[in-house]
């Protein structure tokens, strides 16, 4: 049973309210702090602090400052004015209870709708930095194909201007040739006249006879054309449009890297879900492994079996139920709380199959806000599942006892 504290100082201003609170012994980062608009509540076992507010404030701008065994409180009214106490005064019990619950069903609210926010700004800022890298790489490869095809453009141009040279020299070759060839038939010609007049004889038949030493003119011979044939070229794969020549190979690899792991923030494609074997990727196969290790006593091991099995299937109440149950084991209440109201959600409607895993998960919220040191919300899931199954004794046992110290609470407050 927590010991309510009430030796506390408190100092008011126009416009704020400081409450300075002593820990008793107790380290700063043990104590739980709710505060809204008309209630604050501070809990560091075995001790705790609860104040229904004069007038609302704004929880916003309210802050709270924890050193040298003490917690500062800096409150900022809503409405500027001189409070004539801390505490209000005429609330009944059941007023009092709704403030609570209110409160409660606030923070929580609040903080879902944080988290909310912060999936929602993280996601923006993943897609952000995705398309400014993707845009990083579209600029970039533009500017290598830029360069390839001014690369490619001088190319060009060089090898039409020596295509040109070898045509211009060709052609002065080939008219060199011709005229060469020209003077050599013109003085052949001469020879051949001048020897046939000078070797004229009383024989006719010989008069056109090759003089003595004459000598043939060969023709040069030339080499055989080559036979045609087909040369094949293998091209080495590459994802980059770059020759290896031209390629960065650490920049690329960096590049591949960075789009894999942009592809799995989007969810383009799972990786981890590849290297899994059959069997563990199926949900009721890891609810079993989980539903043996945690009888064995390893809780850590079966709450990451379940993880990976609300991972593949998240619509199964039954994977929230136990990992609810692993949770209150290792005692970490919140997430014990979060997975029995997820499994909640699931089972409807509340039929008469599920009836059995509905007072599971109400049982073991309310064991986990007990445990919190919140026994009236403890209390109403208690009284839930009885409404589901009224001749449970067990939990029939339980719910008296969390009566009783509600009770013995509301004797020793007043």
């Amino acid at each position: 049973m927590p010991i309510l504290v009430k030796d506390y100082t408190w100092e008011q201003t126009d416009k704020e309210v400081y409450i300075s609170l002593p820990l008793k012994g107790t380290k700063g980062g043990a104590a739980d702090v709710l505060c809204t608009e008309v209630y604050l509540k501070v809990s560091f076992p075995p001790f705790l602090f609860e104040v229904f507010l004069f007038a609302p404030i704004d929880d916003r701008k309210s802050i709270a400052k924890v050193g040298n065994g003490i917690i500062l409180f800096t409150l900022h009214k809503q409405v500027p004015s001189i409070w004539e106490m801390l505490t209000a005064v005429n609330l009944e019990k059941k007023d009092m209870q709704k403030i609570r619950e209110d409160s409660i069903a606030r923070v929580q609210e609040k903080a879902k709708e944080e988290a909310q926010t912060k999936a929602v700004q993280k996601r923006e800022n993943e897609k952000y930095s995705l398309e400014v890298m993707m845009k990083m790489d579209e600029e970039e490869r533009k500017r290598i194909e830029k360069e390839k095809e001014e690369e490619r453009r001088k190319a060009t141009e060089e090898l039409e201007k020596w295509k040109e040279q070898q045509r211009i020299e060709e052609e002065q070759k080939m008219i060199q040739v011709a005229q060469k060839k020209k003077e050599q038939e013109k003085t052949k010609k001469e020879k051949e006249k001048n020897m046939v007049n000078a070797n004229k004889s009383i024989f006719p038949s010989k008069a056109n006879s090759c003089p003595k030493g004459h000598e043939k003119i060969n023709e040069k011979i030339l080499p055989p054309t080559r036979t045609n044939g087909c040369i094949k070229i293998h091209f080495t794969p590459r994802i980059f449009p770059t020759a290896v020549r031209e390629s960065r190979l650490a920049e690329e690899e960096e590049w591949l890297q960075k789009q894999a792991e942009a592809r799995r923030a989007i969810n383009l494609d799972d990786q981890e879900f590849k290297d899994l074997k059959e069997e563990e990727k199926n949900p009721e196969w890891l609810k079993d492994k989980a539903n043996k290790l945690f009888a064995a006593g390893d809780c850590l091991a079966a709450v990451n079996a379940l993880n990976l099995a609300i991972r593949l299937n998240n619509k199964m109440p039954t994977l929230y139920l136990n990992r609810a149950a692993c949770h209150l084991k290792l005692r970490n209440l919140h997430k014990t709380i979060e997975d029995s109201s997820k499994a909640l959600e699931l089972l409807t409607p509340p039929v008469p199959n599920n009836a059995a895993a509905r007072v599971k998960a109400h049982v073991r919220r309310g064991t986990a806000f007990c445990e919190l040191e919140l026994y009236v919300e403890g209390l109403q899931d208690y009284e839930a599942a009885l409404k589901i199954d009224p001749t449970n004794q067990m939990v029939k046992s339980d719910a008296e006892r969390i009566r009783q110290i509600i009770q013995g609470s509301s004797a020793d407050a007043q």
